[in-house]
């Protein structure tokens, strides 16, 4: 089955229980990712550009989800397309839903903010997966 990126803004919480070995997420576990509606006439329809604006809107989502002054933390990860779906209610147009918990093995990246209270994407800064470790030890700088 075809693999799609996908977006998760994370709190702490999340990459804690990543650390101890769990999935992220039950259920419906909201996302960003390339939607039709994201690539409508009229938006951006580069494949890459695509993918950066839902980046975008995982890390404003992010920014809603932390205290003031904490860094926000987007995962990306490669998913079973089949597990991937576009609300009809969407709020905002790279939203998805996914339908099952996402496994610390479909998770490819992080990217963490690197001063607390960034606000911007430019100053995200990227972490591998095996790096779960630092991502935890930057946040438990705050």
């Amino acid at each position: 089955m075809p693999l799609t990126r996908v977006y998760l803004p994370l709190t702490a919480t999340d990459l804690e229980a990543l650390a101890d070995g769990m999935d992220l997420g039950a259920p419906p576990v909201a996302a960003h990712g390339v939607t039709p509606a994201l690539g409508r006439p009229g938006l951006v329809t580069d494949e890459e550009e695509l993918e950066h604006a839902a980046w975008v809107a995982a890390a404003d989502e992010a920014e809603a989800l932390r205290d003031t002054d904490e860094r926000r933390v987007v995962a990306s990860a490669d998913l079973d397309e089949g597990v991937v779906s576009v609300p009809a209610d969407a709020d905002v147009p790279s939203r998805v839903e996914l339908l099952a918990p996402v496994p610390r093995s479909r998770l490819v990246s992080f990217h963490v903010d690197e001063h607390r209270g960034d606000t911007g994407t430019a100053d995200l800064l990227w972490f591998d997966v095996t790096e779960l470790g630092a991502v935890l030890d930057l946040l438990a700088t705050d």
